[in-house]
């Protein structure tokens, strides 16, 4: 990443405590690009690794100072953010771009897009400001004045309309002398109230104002995701193509979230944060409460079944900053809850009582957009069917515990450590948290490179019932294209994994059922994820490949 730095005395005599930031700046550090993120990638990713490093970081400070204040900057911002590579490299795209870029950034309530953004950015805007979460128009123009004032330095007359307000956000920006002008409007469809006329307000500033210069990064951020669906990314109006381009932000992975712990010097075994991840997922907002003094049980009482749980309450909060009409979201949801592998688009228009068409289709579509949950087909349908299987593990934690109102005691999951019960939600909750880590699987497997689909298998009830045959079901099959197949069988356990000869049986069940009724011609590989390996004993030899919790953490 390019950074600049202004110093008020000559270039080779900088202050002690020179002031790095982006933008308008009298002094560019390193022009060459290529080699810039050549350095940059040494640093961040090399050198703080090597034995060496902090003689080499002491050269730097005693010899080559402006080097020094510059790369302590660029680490301390890698330092904060976790993850988010991809992410920060089409920040960095739109930053060093020479035209203007428009950016809009979407994802769930407390993913960290706002962080993110800021971070980067070290919070060095030409303009910054953020929506009123339920404001009418007045309130909105309001706290688009008082950022204008901000920036500005002066007073500004009463804002009447959007059009006024963005007339005013063009006049700073062109009366600003940094090389690249970044604005950063923060929750933006709380902006667009009924009648306000924002978007037309919007198109016009961008479309005649901003995307000619070729000096503004016009950043956008919103966690109401069918609006910046609708509005900007798949829009047919005056914002149509506009975007040059637009960033999902997803909830940590496990690796991600072992570093956010790490970072907050909370030591916890890997099994411990795959538990966390199993009833949280990987939400930066949720994990920052999770308290370091606390036992894992005793922090998802006090999370989760206290009366007064910080996220007892969020359900409602976050389907409702996500989507327009969320009641009919989580109708939807808990729709495809009731199975545990997933319904169909009918079976969900009978649960919900909602009527199938456009708007449904939609609800869906946003759904799997933000990872709520995943469409796939029966491996051995012939037919276009969709299913659809819920994905989060937030909701399904709480829809299962909180929503139920069956479990009020306050200490609950303390009192309920070990139960049969517990166990039972812990193995579906793990299958979930693999289906969240696909890509890792498949770089255990070896095959990242390899074509694939991944699909769930069963027998037909009713044609079982008629044959008198034992039903069967395998819950991922990743069907590759170089003529392999593994079946996968998840399992969560406190230690290695045994396969009993009860159990040996049902798998070879399993796959007789699966090459009978699909007509598969393709090599079978059984493959075991597992979160603590397979035990060797009599039958562990069908246990052909073998993925364990850690390689998940890759």
């Amino acid at each position: 990443m390019r950074f600049f730095v202004s110093y008020s005395t000559n270039i080779q005599n900088p202050p002690k405590s020179p002031k790095i930031h982006f933008g308008n700046l009298s002094t560019i550090f390193c022009q060459n690009t290529s080699k810039n993120d050549i350095f940059w990638q040494v640093i961040a990713d090399f050198l703080p690794k090597h034995p060496i490093f902090s003689a080499f970081w002491q050269f730097i400070r005693d010899f080559l100072p402006k080097y020094f204040y510059l790369c302590e900057k660029y680490l301390s911002m890698l330092e904060k953010i976790i993850g988010r590579k991809a992410e920060i490299a089409a920040l960095k795209k739109a930053f060093e771009s020479k035209r203007s870029e428009f950016v809009a950034l979407y994802g769930r309530r407390r993913v960290g897009k706002t962080f993110l953004v800021k971070e980067f950015f070290n919070n060095d805007f030409t303009f910054f400001t953020t929506g009123v979460s339920k404001g009418t128009k007045t309130d909105e123009l309001l706290a688009f004045k008082t950022s204008l004032e901000k920036y500005t330095g002066t007073k500004m007359p009463r804002l009447t309309s959007w059009m006024a307000a963005f007339g005013h956000l063009t006049a700073l920006v062109e009366a600003s002398n940094a090389a690249r002008k970044v604005v950063f409007l923060d929750e933006l469809p709380w902006m667009d109230t009924p009648k306000s006329n924002f978007l037309q307000a919007l198109d016009y500033f961008w479309n005649h104002d901003m995307s000619g210069r070729g000096d503004v990064v016009l950043v956008v951020c919103g966690s109401a995701t069918s609006w910046m669906m609708d509005n900007l990314i798949d829009d047919e109006g005056g914002l149509h193509n506009r975007l040059t381009d637009w960033l999902q932000l997803d909830p940590f992975t496990l690796k991600e979230c072992r570093q956010y712990f790490d970072a907050r010097h909370i030591s916890l075994t890997d099994r411990q944060i795959a538990e966390y991840y199993m009833i949280m997922g990987g939400v930066p907002f949720y994990l920052d409460f999770i308290s370091g003094e606390m036992s894992l049980n005793s922090n998802i009482d006090t999370l989760f079944f206290h009366r007064t749980g910080k996220l007892r309450e969020e359900f409602d909060h976050l389907y409702a900053a996500l989507f327009k009409k969320s009641q009919d979201y989580i109708k939807v949801v808990k729709a495809i809850y009731s199975k545990s592998m997933g319904v169909s688009r009918d079976e969900i228009i009978a649960r919900s009582k909602l009527k199938s068409g456009e708007a449904l289709t939609d609800i869906l579509k946003n759904l799997e957009r933000c990872g709520f949950i995943r469409s796939y087909r029966n491996y051995s349908s012939t037919k276009n069917n969709k299913l659809y299987q819920l994905i989060d593990p937030y909701t399904i934690f709480y829809l299962k515990y909180i929503d139920s109102e069956l479990y009020t005691d306050e200490t609950y999951w303390t009192d309920s450590a070990n139960s049969p019960e517990r166990n039972s939600w812990a193995g579906y909750a793990f299958e979930i948290l693999c289906l969240n880590h696909q890509r890792q699987m498949l770089k255990a497997l070896g095959i990242s490179g390899v074509p694939y689909s991944i699909s769930s298998w069963r027998t037909d009830p009713k044609k079982d019932k008629e044959d008198g045959l034992k039903g069967a079901q395998i819950d991922l099959v990743i069907s590759r294209r170089d003529g392999y197949i593994h079946i996968c069988e998840m399992k969560f356990s406190r230690s290695e994994y045994e396969i009993t000869k009860a159990y040996s049986q049902n798998l070879q069940n399993k796959v007789e059922r699966f090459i009978l009724d699909t007509k598969c011609e393709d090599a079978i590989i059984l493959t075991f994820i597992t979160s603590c390996g397979v035990k060797q004993n009599a039958y562990s030899y069908l246990a052909q490949r073998s993925i364990t919790l850690e390689d998940l953490f890759e």
